[in-house]
């Protein structure tokens, strides 16, 4: 019961600092999918991404003596925004470690949240090397973007008020790079579902998280050719167990397959999705006998597109 006790008091921490987001449906993304779908739009969260709740949450568990010293993080994408706007929000300030090749639609975003950007190389090495040295330099807290337990049950509220909008669902489908929405899910799943299940969503390009749970090991991938950059991350020591307890299993899909789930919210939902949150929508699409007949929620992690590189 510690985890559900955490869950209902992180959300009633984070909820003066989040935005309530919607849950859509469309009948022709139903008819296509040949079930019932409901889609959690957390790309209509603060700075775009569901990160935010995480990110709040694990500032909000700091002593106001650890506050006054920052928080570091290291981060290429949404994580590094969603620290930078949390902090902000809160008089907190944020140092961000970005890799070279990191794009400077996302650097911009960041200075825009007052988060002071330090640049290193473009391996996990530097950017841990590089954090480490700040934090010891200022005394700043370290946040990791999704193996914090504090980030993950901040997380976990957007699979809570999922289900307390739908009590129905059968499943939930989150997208699964770092683990830490799919491990936030998966407890909101089994604490607040009523026999619910959470499955992740990952690309075949980079199945670290599907293997892990099969090799009962944390995987990593070689390469990091996909579509979805938000998932190109790996699972962590703290999410890992939380998956391998309560995730039902992790279907791997396609990038043609993530080009299509994108190319339909876009049409048919009418809004604006990352990539990473369609490959949810595409492991139904892949499976459409899996889930016929059955309630089924996709969480729609984040919206944060470069327009310039739209694969349309």
């Amino acid at each position: 019961m510690k985890h559900k006790q955490a869950i209902l008091a992180s959300y009633k921490r984070i909820a003066p600092y989040i935005h309530k987001t919607p849950v859509l449906s469309s009948l022709g993304i139903n008819d296509i999918c040949e079930t019932n779908l409901f889609f959690k739009c957390e790309n209509f969260q603060k700075m775009g991404a569901f990160k935010m709740r995480g990110a709040t949450n694990a500032i909000l568990q700091l002593t106001k003596d650890q506050r006054s010293r920052g928080v570091v993080t290291h981060s290429s994408g949404n994580f590094a925004q969603a620290l930078s706007l949390a902090a902000k929000s809160l008089g907190v300030t944020a140092y961000i470690v970005m890799p070279e090749n990191a794009p400077q639609v996302k650097k911009d975003a960041v200075l825009g949240y007052h988060g002071k950007i330090t640049i290193c190389k473009a391996t996990l090495e530097a950017r841990e090397a590089t954090s480490a040295q700040i934090a010891k330099e200022t005394g700043a807290t370290f946040v990791h973007p999704s193996n914090d337990i504090d980030v993950i049950y901040g997380n976990a509220t957007a699979g809570l008020k999922f289900l307390q909008e739908k009590p129905n669902l059968n499943m939930v489908i989150a997208p699964v790079g770092g683990g830490g929405l799919l491990a936030g899910t998966a407890l909101a799943t089994h604490y607040f579902g009523n026999n619910c299940v959470a499955i992740g969503g990952e690309p075949s390009a980079v199945d670290d998280a599907y293997r892990s749970l099969q090799s009962g090991k944390i995987e990593v991938n070689t390469n990091t050719n996909t579509i979805a950059d938000g998932l190109r991350t790996n699972l962590g020591d703290i999410n890992f167990p939380i998956l391998q307890k309560y995730v039902d299993k992790i279907i791997c899909v396609d990038e043609a397959s993530i080009l299509e789930a994108m190319k339909l919210i876009y049409e048919r939902l009418k809004i604006v999705v990352e990539p990473s949150s369609a490959v949810a929508l595409a492991v139904v699409l892949r499976n459409k006998k899996h889930f016929e007949n059955k309630q089924v929620g996709i969480l729609l992690s984040g919206g944060n597109v470069d327009l310039q590189k739209l694969p349309y």
